[in-house]
């Protein structure tokens, strides 16, 4: 009979494993994932997640924007960061991006809030995730508010109505791949 912290040890491994196998597997598939992985959507103990789609239409930018900002020489360099999943933002990114993590987690936030805590509130800063349809994304909202209750004012949240793969990789738009 196998005790207790064995049966535990030997889960954790074998999900990892899992895990590791499902990474393998898309990573030779040579093109960005278009969704979270099933089983890495956060869990939300107070009920469903925050939607992104109750973001008022002032601070969203679309991609062609941002795209336009981004071949842009002139002006300020705009601090782009990424609140998605650490999968999908390896597979293909905004270039110059910087990774945060899924801020659907408080402690992700608190990590957000150090990144930015330094900064004059007039730095342009865009927000973006495209894990999965703008309609279900737990992480923009939770970043978004966290940063303008900062008093950030140039705050721009990227709008991915899919998801990043469909709405800017397949668009043509610039990626960094890995990291």
């Amino acid at each position: 009979m196998i005790d207790t912290w064995k049966a535990i040890k030997l889960a954790v491994v074998l999900g990892t494993l899992s895990f590791l196998a499902l990474v393998i597997s898309i990573s030779t598939t040579n093109r960005p994932i278009v969704a979270a992985p099933a089983g890495l959507t956060p869990a939300f103990p107070h009920g469903n997640p925050p939607d992104a789609s109750s973001l008022s239409a002032d601070v969203l930018m679309n991609s062609e924007a941002l795209a336009k900002i981004l071949q842009s020489p002139k002006g300020e360099k705009t601090l782009i960061i990424n609140v998605g999943f650490y999968l999908l933002y390896s597979q293909a990114h905004i270039p110059g991006s910087e990774y945060i993590g899924p801020t659907s987690r408080e402690e992700i936030v608190e990590k957000l809030r150090k990144r930015v805590e330094s900064l004059p509130h007039g730095r342009f800063i865009v927000l973006y995730c495209g894990c999965c349809p703008w309609t279900h994304c737990p992480t923009v909202k939770p970043a978004y508010e966290a940063l303008h209750s900062m008093g950030f004012t140039k705050l721009k949240v990227l709008y991915i109505p899919n998801n990043f793969g469909q709405d800017w990789v397949n668009k043509g738009f610039p990626v960094e791949k890995g990291q």
